[in-house]
């Protein structure tokens, strides 16, 4: 395939200078038949631009070289410059050191001085402060060592006179005991206690003192229970006074000794024997119905007495079913009572209910006579109201009459119609 020359030249003219080897290649693959003179041109065109190239490298390998010379140049410039800046910053950080040492040197000495100072009035406020403590302490402690000691002068002293009145007051309980050991004695001082205890809660109609019941047998109180009708006399509940205290101070006395349990258990058999004659006695000689009520009242006159009985196991059982005897002591006994007032009161009220009964009746009576009058009452009333209403239009009537009547002075209005000195007219 032959091109034109022409064609040729344009397109090495398109394709540049730089380009013309790859044109050459390209067109040696298309197999093109070249001329020898375009060929000897594209040789010596192939030469020159070979020799521009290596004219071209070196060039730049020249101006490669100086800017490399350049660069070096400029950071060893920066280098000197960056190490010139650090000299100098290393020359004013140790002249700045050694100003702030100068400097820490005067505070710290400043600050040591001060510290010593304040140490120095800190130990003379202390010296001032523990002498005051002092002073204010030995002085609060001489006040409260006298304060003590006198308070404890008193406090023996009253010790001292607590022993003597305790040692007086064992000579009591001892002068006390062996009264209690004469039977006479226990028996006077239980009724004086039980006597006391129905003074407070009954009234004197309320019971009999030292009443006799059968065979000149005299109990020592007999409380009234009321009957339920009128004619019923009522009948006696008898309280007797006991005071079984042998045998009782014998088992106290074993248990404050720590005695071994057969001694305990043989004065305890003993201590309930006795409460049980006790108990017999008295409703042998003062149970008696229908005088008297089925069952007696036995008075101990100490809680632990009646404590006592009852810690017995069936003993308290056996008074109440077999002897009819029921055991009270100095507290229950007011219950006791208490409950037979709620009785009385019970019966009162009964006895009463018939009379406010026949009360209720009368007053029905007299309140359907009362309705009547009231009734009447009402009738009149309602004809005053209606002549007080006719009254009313009549006076309405006149008013409207006298409207165009001109009202005279008060004055005349008196003069003439003959008024008192009030101002009323006097119409006869």
């Amino acid at each position: 395939m032959n091109l034109p020359i022409e064609y040729l030249l344009v397109a090495i003219g398109a394709i540049g200078a730089l380009n013309l080897i790859a044109a050459i290649a390209l067109i040696v693959r298309k197999n093109v038949a070249i001329d020898p003179m375009i060929l000897a041109q594209l040789n010596r065109l192939e030469t020159a631009q070979a020799q521009e190239a290596r004219l071209a490298r070196a060039e730049q390998a020249a101006n490669s070289d100086r800017f490399a010379q350049n660069v070096s140049k400029t950071i060893d410039a920066l280098v000197a410059f960056q190490k010139e800046r650090f000299d100098s910053f290393a020359i004013s950080q140790e002249a700045l050191r050694k100003i702030s040492e100068e400097n820490l040197k005067d505070i710290r000495a400043a600050i040591e001085k001060q510290l010593t100072s304040l140490r120095e009035e800190n130990a003379k406020k202390l010296d001032e402060m523990r002498k005051i403590v002092d002073e204010k302490l030995a002085e609060s402690i001489g006040k409260r060592f006298s304060e003590s000691f006198n308070l404890i002068s008193e406090r023996l002293e009253k010790v001292h006179l607590g022993l003597g009145e305790m040692q007086k007051l064992a000579q009591d309980v001892g002068g006390l005991k062996n009264a209690l050991i004469n039977v006479k004695t226990r028996g006077a001082y239980g009724e004086a206690q039980l006597s006391a205890i129905l003074d407070q809660v009954l009234s004197k109609e309320q019971y009999f003192e030292q009443y006799p019941i059968k065979g000149g047998e005299r109990v020592d109180f007999a409380v009234k229970l009321p009957g339920r009708g009128e004619s019923d006399e009522g009948v006696l509940l008898p309280i007797d006074s006991k005071f079984p205290i042998e045998d009782y101070q014998r088992l106290t006395d074993a248990f404050e000794q720590n005695a071994d349990k057969e001694t305990i258990d043989g004065l305890r058999k003993a201590f309930e024997i006795s409460v049980k004659e006790a108990a017999k006695s008295i409703s042998q000689k003062y149970v008696c119905p229908p005088r008297t009520t089925d069952f007696a009242v036995m008075f101990v006159p100490t809680e632990g007495l009646y404590a006592e009985i009852l810690r017995v196991a069936g003993l308290h059982e056996f008074l109440q079913q077999t002897r009819r005897i029921v055991v009270v002591g100095p507290t229950n006994l007011v219950a006791f009572l208490n409950s037979l007032q709620m009785g009385f009161k019970t019966l009162a009220i009964e006895k009463r209910s018939s009379e406010v009964w026949a009360l209720l009746g009368a007053i029905k009576s007299e309140f359907g006579k009362f309705g009547e009058v009231l009734d009447k009452a009402k009738r009149q009333i309602q004809s005053v109201a209606n002549t007080l209403d006719e009254t009313g239009t009549r006076t309405k009537a006149i008013e409207r009459r006298l409207r165009g009547v001109e009202a005279l002075p008060s004055g005349e209005n008196r003069d003439l119609l003959g008024g008192d000195s009030n101002g009323e007219a006097n119409i006869d």
